[in-house]
C-alpha cells in the first residue's frame, strides 16, 4: 500500500513569509540584514569600559542576555487593528545591559536574548513563524544598537551613578523606544491592519506608561547592582505588581476599544437589504475582533447564501487560515437565521471574552438579518397586494376599475385631436368550455387568451379583463393605424382602422391553442367604439363598445361598431333628461371644480374659472361633455345656468371674504346668449349674492356668432354695460374669432390649449400664440393661455409677453372647499402682482 504523496512546501511557507504583504517581506529582510551587520560590528569593537562597572565583561554579557530574555518572556500583548503588538521590559533590559556589558556587545546580547525568549515562546505556544521571530529580534537589536550609540555618546567615561550617565541611559532608553516603536508601527501599517495615525495613537497609549516604569526599574536595578546587590531581592514582588498593573491597563483599554467598536458596529446593522447587512457585518466583525477572516451563512426559505471577507493584508489562499475559528449559530426566537464564523488572528485558543463578544455580535447580526427578511416579505406582500388591487388575479391583466382610471389618465396625455378606440371582446360559447372541460380548464383558456391579447397589444395600449370572459383593449391613437398603401394626402377614417384592428384580434385569438392537453379553437365577438380624444371618457367608451358587442352577438358577426345614431334610444340616453331634472332638484349633484388663472411671472392669482361637474348617483362623476349637450338642447339650460352662477358666486364670496380680490369665470352656453332675458338673470344672481358685477366673468365661445348675430350683440352689449366682464374662450379654434372681437369687445381672450400644447414643437402653433398675445396687447385686453403643463411652455409664454395662464403646471381644478386656502397662499406669495382684468381699470 503506497503512502499518500506529501505536499511540498515552498521556502516562503517554511520561513513564515507566505501570506505577508510584499512590503512587510522587504522590511523584514532589511531589518534582519541591518541588525546582523550592527551585531557583527559591535562584537568587533574593543571591550574596554570604565572600572566602576559592577560585573566582568563575560558575566555582564550573560546577565544582559538573561535580562533581555526575561523581559521578552514577560511581554504583554494587545490587539491593534487585525494584528497584535507586544510591549515588554526592553528599556529596563537595555539600561541594565548597557551598564553591565561592554557597549559593543549590547546589540548582540539583545539579539541573542530575544531569539532565546521567542524560541521558548514558539515551543511553548506552538508558534512556528520564523519570519516573525527574526523580524522582532532584529528590530530589538536595532533599537539596542541605536540606544547604545546615543547613551555612549552622552555618558562617555562618566561614573555609573553620575548624573551624566543617568541622562545618557534615559535618552538611550528613549531612543530604544523610538526605534522599536517606529518599526512596529511601520510593520502594522504595511500589513494594512489599521490607519497609521490610529496605530500610532493607540500604541502610544499602551506603551508610554510602561516605558516610564521600565526606565525607573532599570535605573533602580543599576543602583542596586552598584551599591547593594541584596536590594535586588526586593525586585520580584515589585516587578510582579508592575506587571499586573500593566496587564490591567492594557486589558481595560483593549476591552474599551473593542466594546466601543462593537457598539458602533451593531448600531450600523439595522436597515438595508440582506446583502447590505451581511457586508456591513463582515466589515464590522473584521474590525471589532481583529479577525483574519469572517464568514456569514444566511439560511432562509429560499435557500442558503454565504458571504465572506478576508482582513486587509491577508492572502489566505496562500497562507491558509491561521488561528482558531469560533462558529456561532444565529437565531431569533428559536428560528435559525444562519451561522457566523470568525477566524481570530492570535494563534491561541480563544478566551471566554472573545466567545461572549462573538456570540453577542451574532445575536445582533441575527436580529438585523431577521428584520431584513421580514422587511423583504412585507415589501413583497405589499407589492403583491398593490398588484392584485389593480390587476385580475387569474390573468394578470388590468381589472375594470384600473382600466377606467388609468385609461382616463392616459387620454389626458394624448393629443386631443387624435381619435381613440376601445375594443371590447367576448369569447363565444365560453359556458360550454366550462361545462365540458371544467372550470379549471376554463381558467386555463382565459389565461391563454390573455397572453395572446398582451402579445398583440402595442406600446401605449391598455389590455384589461372586464368580466368573466370579457376583455378590453384601449387604443389611445387610432390615427397611427394608417394603411401604408393609402395615398399620403388622404386621411384615413378612424372607424375602419379600428375595425381592422378588431379583426386582427379575432384572427390572433382564433388560432388553435392547447388547453390542458386539449387542442381547441375559440371564436370571439368584438364591439368597437371610437371617439375624439378631447371628449373621450373610458367609461363611456366601454358602455358604447358593450352595446356594439351586444349587437355583434345579436347579428352573429365577429365585429360590430357602435352606431352614434342609435345612442339616443339607449337607456342612459332616455334617462339623462329626467336625471338632470333630479340633479337640479338635489343639492349635492351639480358641483363646481375651480381652477385659478395666475400671473405667469409671479404665480399670483388673477382669476378663477368655474368648471361644472355632475356627481351622478349611478354613473359617478361626469364631465361636462357628457351632459352639457343635453342641457343646451333642452329648456333646462336656464335653470342649469342659474345653478352654476349661484355656485360660482357663492364660492367667489368665500375667497373675497378671505381677502383675495379676484373674479370668477363661468362658461355661458351659446343658447343663453340667444335669450334676451339672460342679462336680467345674471344681474338677479349678482343681487342675491350681494356681489358687484366686476366679480363675474362670463366666458363665451366663438360659436355664438353662427346665427342670430343681432340678438347676441344686444345681449353682450347689455351684459357689458352692466359691468360684467366678458372672456372669449378657446380663441383661435373657430372661423369667427376676429368678427366677435370687433362686434362685441371683450375684456379677455383665452388661447386654446391645443396651440399651447404644440407651441414648443410647432412653429405654426407658436405663431398663433404670438399673434394672440400681440392682438390682446393692441386691443388692450387681457390674454390667458390655457392648458400650461410644463416649465418650457411657461418660459416660452413669458418670452412672448403673455401675462396670464392656467393649467396643471400651476394648479389642478379643485372643489370649492379647498380653493380658498390655495388662493390665499398664492396671494400672500405675491400680494402686489394682481392686475385688473380690464386695461382701462373699468369695472
Amino acid at each position: 500500500m503506497t503512502a499518500p504523496p506529501v505536499a511540498r512546501r515552498s521556502w516562503l511557507d517554511v520561513a513564515g513569509l507566505a501570506g505577508r504583504p510584499q512590503g512587510v517581506r522587504v522590511l523584514t529582510a532589511a531589518v534582519a540584514v541591518a541588525a546582523l551587520a550592527l551585531v557583527v560590528l559591535g562584537v568587533l569593537l574593543p571591550v574596554d569600559r570604565p572600572a566602576d562597572r559592577p560585573l566582568t565583561p563575560l558575566a555582564g554579557v550573560a546577565l544582559a542576555v538573561a535580562v533581555v530574555a526575561a523581559g521578552q518572556l514577560a511581554r504583554l500583548r494587545f490587539r491593534l487593528g487585525r494584528g497584535f503588538v507586544s510591549v515588554s521590559w526592553g528599556e529596563a533590559a537595555f539600561i541594565i545591559g548597557f551598564v553591565v556589558a561592554p557597549p559593543g556587545w549590547v546589540p548582540a546580547a539583545t539579539l541573542l536574548g530575544a531569539v532565546v525568549a521567542w524560541a521558548l515562546l514558539a515551543w511553548w505556544q506552538s508558534m512556528h513563524n520564523v519570519a516573525e521571530v527574526v523580524h522582532l529580534a532584529a528590530s530589538l537589536s536595532l533599537g539596542a544598537a541605536g540606544a547604545t550609540v546615543v547613551a555612549g555618546a552622552i555618558a562617555g567615561d562618566a561614573a555609573v551613578l553620575s548624573t551624566r550617565t543617568t541622562i545618557g541611559l534615559v535618552v538611550g532608553a528613549l531612543t530604544y523606544l523610538v526605534v522599536t516603536f517606529g518599526l512596529a508601527v511601520l510593520t502594522l501599517a504595511l500589513h494594512r491592519d489599521a490607519p497609521a495615525t490610529q496605530i500610532l495613537v493607540r500604541a502610544s497609549y499602551a506603551k508610554i506608561p510602561m516605558f516610564v516604569g521600565n526606565v525607573v526599574v532599570g535605573l533602580a536595578a543599576v543602583i542596586a547592582l552598584v551599591k547593594g546587590p541584596l536590594w535586588l531581592l526586593a525586585f520580584p514582588p515589585v516587578l510582579w505588581l508592575l506587571q499586573r498593573t500593566y496587564r490591567f491597563h492594557l486589558r481595560s483599554e483593549e476591552e474599551r476599544r473593542m466594546w466601543e467598536a462593537f457598539a458602533a458596529a451593531t448600531a450600523s446593522l439595522p436597515g438595508g437589504t440582506e446583502s447590505e447587512i451581511a457586508e456591513a457585518g463582515l466589515r464590522a466583525a473584521l474590525d471589532v475582533f481583529g479577525a483574519r477572516r469572517v464568514e456569514i451563512e444566511v439560511r432562509g426559505p429560499d435557500g442558503e447564501r454565504r458571504y465572506a471577507e478576508d482582513g486587509p493584508g491577508q492572502d489566505n489562499a496562500v497562507a491558509g487560515l491561521p488561528g482558531p475559528a469560533i462558529t456561532r449559530s444565529m437565531a431569533v426566537d428559536g428560528d435559525l437565521v444562519g451561522e457566523l464564523t470568525v477566524w481570530l488572528s492570535e494563534p491561541t485558543l480563544p478566551v471566554p471574552r472573545d466567545e461572549a463578544a462573538i456570540s453577542a455580535f451574532g445575536d445582533a447580526l441575527a436580529g438585523a438579518l431577521h428584520d431584513a427578511a421580514a422587511r423583504k416579505q412585507v415589501a413583497e406582500l405589499s407589492r403583491r397586494v398593490a398588484h392584485d388591487s389593480r390587476h385580475d388575479r387569474l390573468t394578470g391583466l388590468l381589472d375594470r376599475a384600473t382600466l377606467l382610471a388609468d385609461g382616463d389618465q392616459l387620454l389626458r396625455t394624448v393629443d386631443r385631436h387624435r381619435t381613440v378606440a376601445l375594443l371590447l371582446l367576448d369569447i363565444n360559447d365560453f359556458r360550454e368550455v366550462n361545462g365540458t372541460l371544467g372550470h379549471r380548464h376554463g381558467d386555463e383558456l382565459l389565461r391563454v387568451v390573455a397572453e395572446r391579447l398582451a402579445e398583440t397589444a402595442r406600446d401605449g395600449e391598455l389590455v384589461a379583463r372586464t368580466g368573466d370572459d370579457e376583455f378590453a383593449l384601449l387604443v389611445p391613437a387610432v390615427a397611427t393605424l394608417t394603411d401604408s398603401a393609402a395615398p399620403r394626402h388622404e386621411t384615413p377614417s378612424p372607424l375602419p382602422l379600428a375595425l381592422r384592428r378588431a379583426r386582427e384580434l379575432v384572427e390572433a385569438l382564433g388560432r388553435p391553442m392547447e388547453v390542458s392537453s386539449v387542442r381547441l379553437a375559440v371564436e370571439v365577438a368584438v364591439g368597437v367604439a371610437v371617439a375624439p380624444a378631447a371628449r373621450a371618457d373610458v367609461a363611456e367608451l366601454v358602455r358604447r363598445a358593450s352595446l356594439a358587442l351586444h349587437e355583434a352577438k345579436r347579428q352573429e358577426v365577429t365585429v360590430a361598431a357602435f352606431d352614434a345614431a342609435q345612442d339616443a334610444v339607449t337607456t342612459d340616453g332616455l334617462a339623462l333628461l329626467a336625471e338632470l331634472q333630479d340633479a337640479l332638484a338635489a343639492d349635492d349633484q351639480i358641483l363646481l371644480h375651480l381652477q385659478p388663472a395666475v400671473d405667469l411671472v409671479t404665480a399670483a392669482p388673477t382669476g378663477v374659472e368655474a368648471l361644472v361637474r355632475w356627481r351622478h348617483p349611478r354613473r359617478g362623476q361626469l364631465s361636462p361633455d357628457e351632459f352639457i349637450p343635453t342641457v343646451e338642447h333642452t329648456e333646462l339650460h336656464s335653470a342649469f345656468t342659474r345653478r352654476v352662477l349661484d355656485l360660482a358666486l357663492d364660492a367667489a364670496g368665500m375667497w373675497h371674504a378671505a381677502g383675495v380680490d379676484v373674479p370668477v369665470s363661468v362658461n355661458v352656453p351659446a343658447r343663453s346668449l340667444l335669450d334676451p332675458a339672460f342679462p336680467a338673470q345674471v344681474l338677479d344672481s349678482l343681487r342675491r349674492h350681494h356681489a358687484p358685477a366686476s366679480r363675474l366673468v362670463l366666458e363665451i365661445t366663438e360659436s355664438v356668432a353662427v346665427s342670430e348675430e343681432r340678438v347676441v350683440d344686444e345681449v353682450l352689449a347689455e351684459l357689458r354695460d352692466a359691468g360684467i366682464q366678458l372672456s372669449l374662450d378657446d380663441f383661435g379654434t373657430g372661423y369667427s374669432s376676429l368678427s366677435i372681437v370687433t362686434r362685441a369687445p371683450v375684456d379677455e381672450i383665452k388661447i386654446d390649449r391645443s396651440f399651447v400644447d404644440d407651441m414648443i414643437e410647432s412653429a405654426a402653433a407658436g405663431a398663433v400664440v404670438r399673434g394672440a398675445v400681440e392682438l390682446g396687447a393692441r386691443l388692450g385686453v387681457r390674454v390667458v393661455a390655457e392648458g400650461v403643463e410644463t416649465t418650457e411652455q411657461r418660459a416660452a409664454l413669458i418670452a412672448l409677453g403673455c401675462p396670464t395662464a392656467q393649467g396643471y403646471h400651476f394648479c389642478r381644478p379643485m372643489p370649492a372647499d379647498r380653493i380658498v386656502q390655495t388662493l390665499v397662499q398664492l396671494n400672500e406669495a405675491a400680494p402686489a402682482t394682481i392686475h385688473p382684468l380690464r386695461a382701462d381699470d373699468a369695472v
